[in-house]
């Protein structure tokens, strides 16, 4: 009996070492700077709320931390889709003024790999500038170093709640320099194709309810030299 229960302790000893290592491992996960960030090239900026409630509309399968919005919005609790969050957002300039609006769709990826410090999602946006166009941005998005860094610490308070300054780009691909694949479907941007990345804010995270106050930020790379960029 007590080889057993040594087996067990060392079992649950060893898988937490593990997690404890791939969690805090500084070479796991490490992000770097944007490739827009130092973009000789036109460049639009379009940032949103990241928190659900502030949004036009957020949905999932109800049963997830962040509640669907508006309170009677149809939840995505089908099989097929029940990994699935869907969102209409509200798009501004660097102004502040209203730009435009962008609706989201994302997935997790079934190429997740947290062992190599990657927590994955598929998502597509489809992006409203009116009189100017749409666009569509297709990526993948990596949640690590988010998890890592604001999630792993609000569980591990006494408040269930991380608070600080956290920024990071969440683009990891289709592009070959982290970057995402931004095609013009309409108005000036049609026949365009270009980069783009999505990165996050976050100043308040909840164990019960996530995001409390953040923002996300869109950066689209203007290819085409007819295009002009969207704030002066």
């Amino acid at each position: 009996m007590k080889y057993i229960l040594a087996l067990i302790l060392g079992l649950l000893v060893g898988g937490a070492l593990f997690a404890v290592g791939a969690t805090y491992n500084p070479f796991v996960g490490k992000q770097g700077l944007s490739p827009l960030a130092v973009s000789k090239s036109q460049v639009v900026v379009l940032s949103y709320s990241a928190n659900a409630s502030e949004g036009i509309l957020f949905t999932n399968d109800g049963k997830s931390r962040v509640d669907p919005h508006p309170e009677k919005v149809l939840q995505l609790w089908e099989q097929s889709i029940r990994q699935t969050t869907a969102m209409a957002t509200t798009l501004r300039d660097a102004r502040n003024q209203v730009a435009g609006v962008g609706i989201k769709f994302a997935s997790l990826s079934e190429k997740t790999r947290l062992i190599s410090g990657e927590a994955l999602v598929d998502s597509v946006w489809y992006v409203y500038l009116p009189g100017r166009g749409g666009v569509f941005i297709e990526q993948t998005e990596n949640y690590w170093s988010y998890f890592r860094d604001v999630v792993v610490p609000a569980y591990r308070s006494s408040s269930d709640t991380w608070t600080g300054v956290w920024h990071g780009s969440m683009t990891s691909g289709p592009g070959a320099l982290r970057t995402a694949k931004v095609s013009g479907a309409y108005g000036e941007f049609e026949g365009s194709e270009m980069l783009g990345v999505e990165s996050l804010s976050i100043r308040a995270w909840r164990v019960d309810s996530g995001v409390v106050a953040a923002e996300g930020q869109l950066l689209i790379e203007l290819q085409d030299d007819r295009v002009v960029e969207a704030v002066e």
